[in-house]
């Protein structure tokens, strides 16, 4: 099966999350004719490079039960809809400045019957709640992307790690993260396969994020 690459990994998937992972693929091959918000070549290797880099946050930030998260820049749904799926108490706002892209995340949300999903059309920016951790699938450099990120960050601690960014990025990360203090975990320690040898989880507490 597609989904045991997942498996793999979160061996203890209910059967309702099992299910749910696994209709990703024909949600997404569907929606994806109409509006591509996949490359062509990637849909053969959703669950690897899409769905399981997703939930590479999940392996460094296992979210408590309440913990809201907002996903800036989710494009088709990701981080936020693998991690949504596999943290069904915690709640998740996705955001995109290209409607289209959330036309095709409320249809992947709808088909899976998620509860703990909501969607904005909008820039980041104009978002005025505030969340315990913000996450994201390399949108755009660092410095601007936590420019986004400033006033957005709930006071109140539920997690082993401080509230804060959880990004996920590729290559050599020096230049741009030069000055930023921050943690990155190398999803090659945990994930066997070749696509995640260059990929990281970079985490900056917003204590850190000036």
């Amino acid at each position: 099966m597609a989904i045991d690459i997942i498996i793999k990994y979160f061996p203890d998937l209910t059967e309702r999350q099992q299910e749910q992972f696994e209709q990703l693929e024909s949600v997404y091959t569907e929606w994806n004719e109409k509006i591509n918000v996949i490359s062509r070549k990637d849909m053969d290797a959703l669950y690897e490079k899409h769905v399981l880099h997703s939930l590479g946050i999940a392996k460094i930030m296992p979210f408590a039960a309440g913990t809201k998260v907002l996903d800036i820049g989710t494009g088709g749904g990701f981080p936020g809809i693998p991690l949504a799926i596999l943290f069904p108490e915690v709640e998740f706002l996705l955001v995109d400045s290209i409607g289209k892209k959330i036309t095709v995340v409320n249809a992947v949300i709808e088909a899976l019957g998620l509860k703990n999903v909501r969607t904005v059309h909008g820039r980041a920016e104009k978002i005025k709640e505030k969340f315990h951790f913000i996450v994201s699938r390399a949108v755009t450099q660092m410095p601007e992307f936590l420019r986004w990120t400033k006033g957005k960050f709930e006071k109140e601690q539920m997690n082993a790690k401080h509230n804060g960014v959880l990004y996920l990025k590729g290559g050599d990360l020096a230049e741009e993260l030069a000055g930023i203090k921050c943690e990155i975990f190398e999803l090659k320690k945990v994930f066997d396969e070749p696509f995640f040898e260059t990929k990281k989880v970079v985490y900056l507490s917003k204590g850190h994020i000036v």
